[in-house]
């Protein structure tokens, strides 16, 4: 039976510190931020393909990652961050200090109550499935990296569910966090999610 594994890897820790990043804000990784990337996946390279969103704090490790394994590498522009609109480069505190109301209505309904100027959640939810799926497809019995952003991960986590758009944000994906998805013809199943360290098998 044919077998194809995605692994979703999130970026390490960028410079500027916790704030939210959509498609907007292209910060790079921190000395920390590549520690934790190279620490997670470690010398055990299991895949034959990596895909990248094209955003810094991504492309730049997958490029290391390609070349140091000798990997082809795909970059995919729709799975670049969801984007936040008026939040974008803003930090928690910053926005609740000027509009709590809005903070709060946003994680009541992220779906509804979405931040100024922001991408809607489905339009989002959708571009990066359709990447995914044409990972899948074009890559079928492969297992394939990809080195996306927290939403690009939980979106196709939450598809691969069948779980509605706004969900996505019980989703918890931190830095570095690697999640797995295992395809057969018959299944879709998450093996694994928001692990440290790449397993060896």
């Amino acid at each position: 039976m044919s077998r194809t594994v995605i692994d979703l890897i999130r970026h390490g820790e960028p410079e500027g510190g916790r704030k939210y990043r959509g498609w907007g804000v292209d910060d790079p990784l921190t000395e920390r931020g590549w520690q934790q990337m190279w620490g997670a996946v470690g010398e055990s390279v299991p895949w034959q393909q990596i895909v990248s969103s094209p955003l810094l704090r991504c492309k730049a490790f997958a490029e290391q990652l390609s070349e140091k394994h000798k990997l082809p590498l795909s970059i995919e522009n729709d799975i670049e961050e969801v984007g936040f609109g008026s939040w974008e480069g803003r930090t928690p505190d910053e926005i609740i200090a000027v509009n709590k109301a809005e903070y709060d209505a946003f994680y009541q309904d992220p779906a509804i109550n979405r931040p100024a100027n922001a991408e809607d959640l489905d339009v989002f939810m959708q571009r990066v499935v359709v990447v995914y799926r044409k990972v899948v497809s074009v890559y079928a019995g492969q297992h394939v990296l990809m080195v996306a952003h927290a939403g690009v991960i939980r979106a196709i986590l939450a598809a691969v569910l069948d779980a509605p758009a706004a969900s996505i944000y019980k989703l918890d994906i931190g830095n570095a966090g690697i999640s797995r998805i295992r395809i057969t013809e018959s299944s879709e199943k998450i093996q694994f999610m928001n692990v440290k360290r790449l397993p060896l098998s």
